[in-house]
């Protein structure tokens, strides 16, 4: 009986309550085009409605180096919408200023916005 109070509330607190949390932190370091680290954070984060070129894939490099110098020495605060099959969260992220990454990112040329997950949100998938 204890277990099953337990599952129930192991699963009520899953999605519902990681689309309301925020995590924040110093950026540790950048994985690639849309993949970071913040200092204190356990998990990756991988950057919410952002499609960036895989690491075999040919812009891969100047993904990831536009996103090294978007968050070089900024804390950031991102929005928790998810967690992938990976583990990572799916965060919305922004800056210090409010800049959304994902938006500069898409902006910059580097990386397109991932519309299956983000519904059209950053306004470039077809149909808006």
């Amino acid at each position: 009986m204890i277990v099953s109070v337990l599952a129930i509330v192991v699963l009520s607190v899953g999605p519902a309550s990681a689309q309301t949390n925020t995590v924040s932190g110093a950026v540790r370091y950048v994985t690639d085009g849309d993949t970071l680290s913040l200092r204190g954070v356990d998990r990756p984060i991988r950057v919410w409605g952002l499609d960036a070129p895989e690491r075999n894939e040919r812009g891969a490099s100047a993904a990831t180096s536009t996103l090294q110098r978007l968050v070089a020495g900024q804390s950031l605060t991102c929005r928790v919408r998810d967690i992938d099959r990976y583990g990572r969260i799916v965060g919305q992220c922004f800056l210090p200023d409010g800049r959304d990454i994902a938006a500069q990112m898409i902006a910059a040329g580097v990386a397109r916005e991932y519309c299956y997950f983000s519904g059209g949100y950053y306004g470039t998938c077809r149909g808006n």
